[in-house]
């Protein structure tokens, strides 16, 4: 056990406590070009859950043939059956929600009995038109039937907005239209709004000037998620300027696995580590164990064969060898 923890030295107007939306199982290994055995993942799964993290994307309902990674989708969940009810593996707290396309994976996922799905929108025409073969419009009218479905059948939903600060093809994406798609997407009846800086190109007075937009067309904070990519490094600092607006569910990935197979120029997910180093020294609670999550990223990095190339990660396990 790893016990390295920053001194945590509290900042006034931040969230006493922090909800990590762990994507490390499904946009962390999305884009892994071998194939991760079904028993890895949800190996994977089980030790994040024991490192106390109590949301865990597990995987995606998308046609096998765009992301075969996941094509095991249908396997894995049974694995992964009865996981919430362990206090050892996180409790009866623990959320294990799937990405689901559009209905027919929505209903492969409620055969599973999945309790909460996410459906993955875009800001911008481009990226509808790579990711979806879609317009946004048509992206929207997609997901109307499925989160109408998904709230009957009583599972909650996740908006995903991907390229909400910068599109490879665009360039800087208007904060208006961002406000509006979210909105949006919140009038489908989605439950929470996840934000994507898909090609990690935001800054903290960006993300400032967004999440006040998106408070003015309507959509309150408390259903905001942020999503920061760290290609530019800038993935910290945009996370401290949305505590500072009052967001408290943070999207991150264990290891800092993973990036967007749609956009070239997207580098890693922030990693979920370094994310608890920093919220640690803020004397935000997390509820989870950072030595244990380590942990957790050095023994996915072995299988997958190459370091982890968070820096906190490399830090606490070069200490503790």
């Amino acid at each position: 056990m790893i016990d390295g923890l920053p001194m945590g030295v509290p900042a006034a107007g931040l969230p006493r406590r922090v909800r990590i939306h762990e994507v490390g199982a499904r946009d962390g290994l999305q884009n892994e070009k071998a194939i991760v055995p079904v028993e890895v993942k949800a190996e994977f799964v089980r030790r994040l859950a024991a490192a106390g993290l109590t949301t865990i994307e597990a995987t995606s309902f998308v046609h096998p043939k765009w992301v075969p990674q996941l094509a095991d989708a249908e396997q894995l969940m049974p694995l992964l059956a009865g996981l919430g009810d362990a206090p050892e593996t996180g409790g009866a707290g623990l959320r294990l929600p799937v990405l689901v396309p559009n209905e027919h994976g929505l209903d492969r996922a409620l055969a599973l009995g999945v309790r909460e799905i996410a459906v993955f929108g875009s800001a911008t025409e481009s990226f509808a038109k790579a990711n979806l073969n879609r317009t946004v419009d048509e992206a929207l009218a997609m997901f109307a039937p499925v989160v109408a479905k998904a709230a009957d059948a009583g599972v909650r939903v996740r908006g995903y907005l991907s390229m909400c600060f910068g599109d490879p093809w665009e360039g800087p994406v208007p904060i208006g239209r961002v406000a509006d798609v979210s909105r949006r997407l919140l009038d489908l009846g989605c439950d929470e709004l996840s934000l994507g800086d898909t090609i990690g190109v935001a800054t903290p007075g960006h993300v400032t000037a967004l999440l006040t937009a998106l408070n003015e067309a309507g959509v309150p904070t408390e259903r905001i998620g942020v999503h920061f990519h760290d290609t530019y490094g800038q993935a910290l600092a945009n996370t401290l300027a949305a505590l500072q607006h009052g967001v408290t569910t943070v999207d991150a990935s264990a290891g800092g696995l993973g990036g967007c197979p749609y956009a070239k120029s997207a580098t890693g997910n922030l990693a979920t580590e370094d994310l608890v180093w920093m919220l640690h020294g803020l004397g935000i609670d997390t509820g989870v164990d950072l030595g244990q999550l380590t942990d957790t990223s050095v023994w996915m990095a072995d299988q997958l064969g190459r370091p982890s190339p968070s820096r906190t990660v490399r830090a606490l396990s070069h200490k503790e060898s």
